[in-house]
């Protein structure tokens, strides 16, 4: 489905420990919406509720869920975590993909475009 490279499962995980209250049990939810310079968005961020047309995977540790409309447009995806002098940040390389703004956050896909906005 999608690759998480083991650099970003480990700063999932530390992302994890800091967000997760005793008890409870987060999941990365990865995801695709309408939106940004191309048409469509990444999300990705913490959810404590799987619905039941999720998909459930598991890499490095992770519990990940997708829900069924971006799995497709997410299929081959690889989320990997970039350290530099500026910082770091989650960077997304995405096969599916035939045009990426220039800000690299939103692309379109050959079937779906979805509805741009401005950078």
């Amino acid at each position: 489905m999608l690759n998480i490279s083991e650099v970003a499962a480990k700063k999932i995980q530390e992302m994890l420990v800091e967000q997760q209250e005793e008890g409870q049990k987060l999941y990365l939810r990865v995801g695709v919406k309408g939106g940004g310079c191309s048409g469509l968005s990444y999300g990705m961020g913490f959810d404590t509720n799987i619905e039941e047309e999720d998909m459930k995977l598991h890499y490095h540790g992770i519990d990940v869920i997708v829900d069924r409309e971006s799995a497709p447009m997410l299929e081959g995806v690889n989320i990997d975590f970039k350290q530099n002098m500026m910082g770091g940040g989650f960077t997304i390389d995405n096969p599916n993909a035939i045009a990426t703004c220039g800000c690299g956050s939103s692309f379109k896909t050959k079937d779906n475009e979805g509805t741009p906005e401005e950078c």
